[in-house]
């Protein structure tokens, strides 16, 4: 049986690529794992801006923009730089956040701490 925050977690992934897609984002690939280096939970484009996308998702009171941390952008960071070196892409792109509380969405583009 899977645990519950995995199940959580992957229908708040899903309700942020439905949200995407109804933005024109083309999703391009999900749960990317950069060996070593992290994992990127959607990978979308729109237009010609490459989209590397962290989801954040919370029930509780505590507001789950506060688990995006400098230690996890980091990760991603560099997982967006060895995607990109891997697929030897070169265009524009951008970190970005999509915070679901409850069923609300919120898209924060070109996130920095």
């Amino acid at each position: 049986m899977r645990e519950l925050p995995k199940i959580f977690g992957d229908e708040s992934e899903d309700l942020a690529t439905q949200f995407l897609e109804q933005e024109g984002f083309m999703i391009l690939e999900r749960n990317y794992f950069a060996r070593k280096l992290g994992e990127i939970d959607i990978i979308a484009q729109k237009e010609e801006v490459l989209h590397f996308i962290e989801v954040k998702s919370g029930k509780a009171d505590f507001d789950p923009v506060y688990n995006l941390t400098a230690a996890k952008l980091r990760k991603v960071i560099n997982s967006s730089h060895y995607y990109m070196k891997s697929k030897k892409l070169d265009m524009a792109f951008s970190i970005d956040a999509l915070i679901i509380r409850y069923d609300e969405v919120e898209f924060i583009e070109n996130v920095t701490l």
